[in-house]
């Protein structure tokens, strides 16, 4: 497939692309590169491939859902500047 500069000017103006007018003529060029390569993609007989979800068809381990820590809220509040009602108080950042 190939695209001329009027195509490219409209694909640049669609996705709000700024191209120079110097560069036009190489953007169609690569770009209906680009098109012929999936043209080329889409003539390979895939019939015999079996569709998957995933390249890996592998489980995912899963750990068990433990608790392994301790609450420790009071220690690290301890430490903080301002705490109140077991929230962190911090700045006010937006006016």
């Amino acid at each position: 497939m190939s695209l001329s500069a009027a195509e490219v000017n409209k694909i640049a103006w669609l996705a709000r692309l700024a191209i120079d007018d110097d560069k036009v003529e190489a953007y169609a060029h690569d770009l209906s590169q680009i098109l012929g390569f999936v043209e080329q993609l889409g003539s390979v007989d895939t019939g015999r491939v079996a569709p998957m979800a995933h390249p890996l068809d592998e489980a995912q381990r899963l750990r068990p859902d433990d608790v392994t820590e301790t609450d420790q809220r009071a220690l690290f509040q301890a430490h903080a500047p301002l705490v109140e009602a077991g929230l962190y108080l911090v700045p006010k950042v937006i006016e």
